[in-house]
This record gives C-alpha cells, structure tokens and sequence, in this order.
C-alpha cells in the first residue's frame, strides 16, 4: 500500500531535549524540516537525518510557512523571533508559559502578521514519537492554524484543542500540573511515614497505587459541585468529620518524625472552611474549600 499521509515542510526552532525528540520524530515521518539552535553543535546529529540547518533565526522563519518554536522560555522566544519578518507565517510557540504570556505572545504575533497557537506538552521527550505513552499536546488560539497543521502537529504527540483564547492550553496544562505534583506530595509524605518501619516501600506501593485509584471519583465529584455550587447532596463523608480526623493524619505524622508540610495547606484549608461557618460547612462535603483559593 501507498502511504499518502500528507508531508508538511516545517521549521522549528529550538533543540534542547524536547526540541530533539521532536524534530527526530518529524523527520523520522518523512517531513521537510529546517531547524535552528543557538548552541549550532546540536544541529549536527539532525543534519545527518536531512533536516536543514538555518544559520540564524531569520533564515529558519524564512524557509517555511509553518514556525514551532521550543525554547526555553518566553523571553527567549522574544529574543530568537526579534525583528523577524512573520507575516503571512503560522506560528505554533511550543515553549512552556503562563496563560497570560500565551496571550500577550498572540497579539505580539498578530500585530507581525503572523496566525499564532500557543501550547502546553503534555508529555516527556521518550514520549513523543511514541502512541502508546500517551502523552499529547493541548494547543489554543487560531483555529485555522491548527486545522490547517494538525496533521503535522499529530506526529510527535496526539493534539488536543482547547479553545480560541490563547491562554487556555497554559491553563490546562498548569492546572494538570498543578494536580500532578499534589498528588506527588501526598505519595511522598506516605513513603516518609514508613521510613525506618519494617514495611518495604515496594509493598506499600501496590496499595497507593489500589487506593489513589479508588479515589478517581474525586475529580468528576468535585466538577459536579464546583458547576452546581451544590457541597451538601449525597455526601457520604462530610466535612465536621473529616477535619476531625485528620487530626489523626497530624499526630500520627509527629510520632514518626515525619514533617507534615505536604498535606497540611490542604488539611488547614478544611478547617479554615469549616470554622468559617461550622452549622452550614459542617455538612457538606471537601470541595467547597476550593472556593477559598480564589483571591478576590
């Protein structure tokens, strides 16, 4: 059979560790690519798999309509793209950064004549190239860019849409994050508790593994009563009890030795909820502490 998947000619424009394994990945899917790095060594190894490589910044944006940019932050996407021609290019910023930076680099584009989508990799570079890691890349701003490319955009990682605010694939993209590195400090403060007890980290990890996955309701229970402002309805574990009892989680962590700052913002958080109003909190159930977060 033919393969009839559509190549792209694309450049990109960064080659640090993410940079590579892209560009490796393009290439290895038979895509015309030209690339740049400031450190010129690293463009050697990818020279020798038929990528193009620009001298300058300008010479990588002029070659091809499409432009991904990964680089180390916004400011380095500044740098790398000033006084570059980009009108009429589809710039894709790859870079991670805040959902205000996302928005702000959209109408820097914009104001150059440029189409632009911001993104957020969701994955490590051994994921990309690869479909059954599951990593993929959540991307926002101009639709048309993104349907235009999405083809191209595919072959690293799969591509998720999240709307036309530039802003918002940072946004969901920190807030996975964000409830990533929650969940790795609760894993941490558990393996902390058992340090120096005759249980082997190796036989309590089956069990994290069992309970954090019998606790997935959480997410879709929480979203149900954030888009509600429903706390109370069929709770089964509410909130008086619950800050009662982590009064357990506290002392049993001191009579380990065991510093409780990876779970105490959260535990003092109930409890701020709770004193705030003790007769209408008490009831309901642990995610109306999240209204706290918010500053006014």
């Amino acid at each position: 059979m033919t393969d009839t998947t559509p190549r792209t000619a694309l450049t990109l424009l960064g080659l640090g560790d993410m940079g590579t394994a892209l560009a490796r990945t393009w290439l290895a899917a038979g895509h015309r690519l030209t690339v740049w790095n400031r450190t010129a060594a690293k463009t050697g190894p990818l020279a020798g798999l038929g990528a193009a490589v620009a001298a300058t910044p300008a010479e990588a944006v002029a070659a091809n309509r499409l432009v991904v940019v990964c680089l180390l932050d916004d400011a380095a996407v500044g740098s790398a793209l000033d006084g570059i021609d980009l009108t009429g290019k589809d710039l894709v910023n790859l870079t991670t950064g805040t959902p205000a930076e996302g928005r702000a680099r959209a109408a820097w584009a914009k104001e150059r004549g440029a189409r632009f989508v911001d993104a957020g990799i969701m994955a490590t570079p051994s994921m990309i190239g690869a479909p059954e890691a599951g990593g993929y890349v959540f991307y926002s701003g101009s639709r048309e860019l993104f349907d235009t490319h999405r083809a191209a955009l595919e072959v690293p990682a799969g591509a998720r849409f999240t709307g036309e605010d530039p802003g918002h694939a940072a946004l969901h993209d920190v807030a996975l994050l964000s409830a990533m590195y929650g969940l790795f400090a609760g894993v941490s403060h558990a393996y902390a508790l058992i340090e120096g007890e005759d249980i082997s980290p190796k036989d309590l990890a089956p069990l994290l593994s069992e309970w954090l996955g019998a606790m997935g309701f959480f997410v879709g229970n929480v979203a149900e009563r954030l888009s509600s402002r429903d706390f109370t309805t069929g709770v089964e574990s509410n909130l008086a009890m619950q800050v009662t009892a982590t009064g357990t989680l506290l002392r049993t962590a001191a009579e380990q030795g065991v510093s409780a700052e990876l779970i105490s913002p959260y535990l003092e958080l109930m409890a701020r909820r709770l004193a705030a109003d003790p007769a209408a909190h008490g009831v309901e159930d642990t995610s109306g502490a999240i209204t706290l977060l918010r500053r006014a």
